[in-house]
């Protein structure tokens, strides 16, 4: 009976630890989403993206979190990078600009809008409303060859 019972606590402490001990294969550089915020705001008038300098993987799959606290729906732009080729998903107060190049977020609105990042290097990206169409706040997108 004593047997029985040691044998019952190590099979236990088996079954409760053995997920630490299985060894998982970590996902590649390119499969990884990496959580990304980008905050609009208006100061005199006109939409302001943060960060300025918007930093993400190159050819990866990426979510980027929208938050807008403007008074007025505002379009998000960068060359290439949010047409259709690139766009996973779009969920919340996005919707696709009819030029296809960008994304309008609803005045107050969030949203999460997945990407697959095109290669690695730098371009304008930029946030606009049609009160300021010919002058958008104008950041920088770079994107870094990916980790691993």
């Amino acid at each position: 009976m004593r047997i029985s019972l040691t044998i019952f606590a190590a099979f236990s402490t088996l079954l409760i630890a053995g997920p630490a001990f299985a060894q998982t294969k970590p996902l590649p550089a390119s499969e990884v989403v990496p959580p990304v915020e980008l905050a609009i705001s208006m100061e005199n008038g006109k939409p302001v993206c943060a960060p300025a300098e918007l930093l993400l993987p190159a050819d990866t799959n990426v979510s980027i979190s929208i938050v807008s606290t403007a008074d007025t729906p505002v379009t998000i732009t960068a060359a290439g990078q949010f047409e259709n080729g690139h766009v996973l998903h779009a969920d919340g107060d996005l919707t696709h600009d009819a030029s296809e190049k960008g994304y309008t977020i609803k005045r107050n609105g969030k949203g999460v809008l997945k990407v697959r990042t095109m290669k690695a290097g730098e371009s304008a990206y930029g946030c606009t409303s049609n009160r300021n169409a010919d002058a958008p706040f104008v950041g920088k997108l770079i994107l870094s060859p990916p980790a691993g």
